[in-house]
């Protein structure tokens, strides 16, 4: 049984406190839990996982205390185990925990309520960007706690509305000149990435084994293979346009590394934040939009595609977008493409027949059948 605690106050009103209580009887003692939500429905279903756990023979639900976040101060990460995964955490968890009510709360106590004052807190200093980073951190570490059996319960967590997305574009009349401004190795660097709308972190990674300059059998271009990547789908092969061969043929011929792109020492892969400083200053030198940053090159190259007609799903396996909810944002169809499409499926299923009035095909059958039946009477 669900249901809110409700107390007479002096006055003779009642209060109703906000969260959902449950309440049930298992092997003749009585099971009572504050679910810390003050939906209904997520109530009932946490009411619903703690009979199903009894009824399995599991381990009851935590009913200690639960540790404060500070002291909880998980290490978090990506599935990957990437470092600026980790690094990305700790920093967005270190401003989570600069919010005193936030920090000293105990997991269990951690709600929507908490949360709100927390973004209250924030919302005249931070984006909602960045706002909606901190909530994916409180998150993840909420979802630890309850894999760890500290808490049984998650609050219900909704995104700061008003993030917006880097939608800006380079145009074409603005890349030469962007360009022949660039330094060594930006310059060969965006060139690359609008020819093959690579991540800024996966280009910088390049190494010539991951070069093939020889079209292989069947095929028209060289490769180009990325064997690291954001997420699984960001491993892939990619084609190399001829002025993008152009670009590593070049560099090929002067360099003594096994690094595309090295840093200054010739001793690793130049820095992704090394880059982006180049990009700010050639940016700021000709005074160009300051929402062009160098993850807009590789928005500049799937948008280019997009608009040159290429389908959502080869959008998706060339970005190595994990999902194709990603990718669409980039694809457009127009009027004309959709009837291209049709055209191309009456083709597909044999123009002469498409079209075929039902009554002619009917009267066809018809007749072959009266034509049998004379035959059999003859």
């Amino acid at each position: 049984m669900v249901f809110r605690k409700r107390k007479r106050l002096s006055d003779g009103t009642v209060r109703e406190y906000p969260h959902y209580w449950y309440k049930f009887t298992r092997d003749g003692k009585v099971v009572r839990r504050n679910t810390k939500q003050s939906n209904r429905r997520t109530a009932e279903e946490l009411e619903s996982t703690h009979r199903t756990r009894l009824a399995r023979g599991e381990a009851d639900l935590p009913t200690g205390k639960a540790p404060t976040l500070a002291a909880f101060n998980p290490v978090l990460t990506s599935r990957s185990g990437k470092a600026r995964s980790a690094e990305f955490y700790a920093s967005r968890l270190k401003a989570l925990l600069a919010f005193p009510p936030l920090a000293n709360a105990r997991l269990s106590d951690i709600d929507e309520t908490l949360i709100e004052k927390y973004l209250a807190s924030r919302r005249e200093t931070v984006s909602p960007a960045t706002l909606n980073r901190d909530l994916a951190t409180l998150s993840k570490a909420l979802r630890l706690a309850r894999d760890k059996k500290l808490i049984h319960g998650l609050p219900k967590i909704r995104r700061e509305p008003g993030e917006h997305h880097r939608e800006f574009v380079l145009k074409r009349e603005d890349q030469n000149a962007y360009l022949a401004a660039c330094p060594d190795p930006l310059k060969d660097v965006a060139a690359l990435v609008l020819e093959t709308a690579l991540r800024l972190g996966e280009a910088l990674a390049l190494t010539w084994p991951d070069v093939v300059f020889e079209a292989g059998k069947g095929k028209k271009f060289g490769r180009l293979h990325v064997r690291v990547g954001k997420t699984k789908a960001a491993v892939r092969v990619l084609s190399l346009t001829a002025r993008a061969a152009d670009i590593l043929k070049a560099r090929k011929a002067t360099s003594t590394v096994q690094w595309i792109f090295p840093n200054e020492k010739q001793s690793g892969p130049a820095l992704v934040n090394s880059v982006g400083h180049q990009h700010k200053r050639v940016r700021d030198r000709l005074v160009l939009n300051e929402g062009f940053v160098v993850h807009s090159l590789r928005h500049t190259a799937l948008t280019r595609l997009g608009e040159a007609g290429v389908d959502v799903f080869t959008l998706k396996r060339i970005a190595g977008h994990s999902s194709v909810t990603t990718s669409e944002r980039y694809v457009h169809p127009s009027d004309s493409a959709v009837e291209a499409a049709f055209e191309r499926l009456q083709v597909a299923q044999g123009g002469h027949l498409v079209g075929t009035p039902a009554h002619k095909r009917r009267k066809h059958v018809v007749v072959k059948r009266s034509s049998t039946r004379s035959k059999k009477a003859a």
